[in-house]
């Protein structure tokens, strides 16, 4: 029974991922109504009009480009990115107290409430009539994401306490993600172009409510009173100065700072250097969407097999990153460049499966075995990079270039790779409160290290 509750509650997490995901991504065919609109056309420009699209942090990493819709000022492109980047705003200031709550009541109540939170964002979207509703629908998804993310992931870490299933489920979630990036364009555009722009949202907003009825039903918020017997979690703050966190979540913001800001630049340069039509610019990142889920593949059995080189294949995704960021300038066609954006992709699900898991066994290792604060800094850590890449990408590309930014966060990828060095001699412990306390060098604090101390030592 509890077996079988664990895997409901893994597709509970892993449909609200994939509808946060999906909730960014359906925007994109509606983007021109409102900017024809605001330009004063009055005309609808239709689903196959140029739309902007990116991923934000804690799993929304879209495996689609932004295409925004040409203007003849620079207006409307800032009020784009300032729209795609508020989520990842609001997530990035909300988690660490979304982070500190999850560890003081428990996953199943955050959930529940971020996934409320999503359901009103997804009616906003279906009834928005201009940006500023559009803008505040936004942003309220990005407060519910804070939660039903952080305390999605953290459940999982939580139910899936043993390895290779903690990786296994963890990277189930991942591909979830990635799905929904791939097919919340085409599901929203047949629905706009066929059943009006409300219905998309309508549709996500109804899943949003039976995913929340599933959730209330396995594990309903203080209802068990499992909250009562966890112990207290260690305060953000001190996560954040753990050096071998600090580590992981920054290798999580560079590994997702190429995508995060090829995005929004890579389709007018596509443009500008090889002459890409309207599909081709389209297409780009669809085929990087089976690299990704082989990349999660490959973790995961790589990890059942040889779990202490979960370091090693973060290294490794990374350097995979760095070097097809590189290549991306070379490129002269539309099939040349759809090989070093697979790349990208492959690599950042090396390292997301690789260190999402790894977050989870040093706080077991090194801290309290609770994870919503944990799991909130990794999602800062992507946030970081989506907030930034709407908004700052195409300034670096206006002032330096394309080629300059591109070799940058190529460089800036391979040189982070050795510093997972560091994280060699961890992954090879198993988690035991004498060794947490031998890593921090002092004796247990409180009442639950002391007590497990004794149970082992009797």
């Amino acid at each position: 029974e509890a077996r079988r509750q664990r895997r409901l509650l893994l597709v509970v997490v892993c449909v609200a991922l994939l509808l946060d995901n999906m909730l960014y991504m359906v925007i994109v065919p509606i983007i021109p109504d409102y900017i024809a609109a605001m330009r004063g056309g009055g005309g609808a420009a239709g689903p196959s009009a140029p739309a902007g699209g990116n991923g934000s942090g804690g799993g929304n990493r879209s495996l689609l480009p932004a295409r925004y819709p040409p203007a003849s000022g620079g207006n409307e492109d800032v009020q784009i990115g300032v729209l795609f980047a508020s989520k990842a705003m609001l997530q990035l200031l909300v988690n660490p107290l979304s982070g500190t709550l999850i560890d003081r009541v428990g996953y199943e109540a955050p959930l529940l409430a971020g996934l409320a939170v999503m359901f009103l964002s997804t009616a906003t979207f279906a009834f928005a009539e201009n940006y500023a509703t559009l803008f505040a629908a936004r942003s309220l998804q990005g407060l519910g994401s804070a939660f039903a993310d952080t305390a999605g992931i953290a459940l999982i870490a939580d139910r899936y306490a043993e390895e290779p299933a903690r990786s296994r489920a963890l990277g189930t979630a991942l591909a979830c993600i990635s799905f929904g990036s791939l097919a919340a364009p085409p599901f929203g555009g047949v629905l706009y172009e066929f059943a009006g722009k409300r219905v998309p949202f309508l549709v996500l907003a109804c899943v949003c409510v039976l995913d929340g009825l599933l959730l209330f039903v396995l594990a309903p918020p203080g209802g068990t009173g499992a909250r009562a017997n966890m112990p207290v979690g260690t305060p953000i703050h001190r996560l954040m100065i753990d050096p071998y966190i600090a580590v992981v979540a920054g290798a999580l913001a560079t590994c997702n700072i190429p995508l995060a800001f090829l995005e929004p630049t890579i389709a007018n340069w596509m443009k500008d250097s090889m002459g890409a039509s309207e599909w081709e610019v389209g297409l780009t990142w669809l085929p990087a969407f089976f690299p990704h889920v082989l990349g999660v593949y490959v973790t995961v059995r790589l990890a059942a097999a040889y779990p202490h080189l979960q370091w090693f294949y973060g290294a490794l995704g990374m350097a995979i990153i760095g070097a097809s960021s590189c290549l991306v300038p070379a490129c002269r066609n539309f099939g040349q460049v759809i090989i070093p954006l697979c790349g990208i992709c492959f690599g950042i699900a090396l390292v997301d499966t690789a260190l999402l898991p790894t977050l989870a066994f040093l706080v077991d290792v090194r801290h309290v075995s609770v994870y919503g604060s944990v799991y909130a800094i990794a999602d800062i850590s992507y946030c970081v990079a989506y907030a930034l890449g709407p908004i700052v990408a195409g300034q670096i590309v206006h002032t330096m270039g394309f080629a300059q930014l591109n070799l940058g966060m190529g460089l800036a990828n391979v040189l982070y790779a050795p510093v997972l060095l560091f994280l060699k001699n961890v992954c090879q412990m198993k988690p035991s409160h004498s060794e947490r306390n031998i890593l921090l060098e002092e004796g247990p604090k409180g009442l639950y290290d002391t007590i497990k101390m004794e149970e082992r030592k009797g």
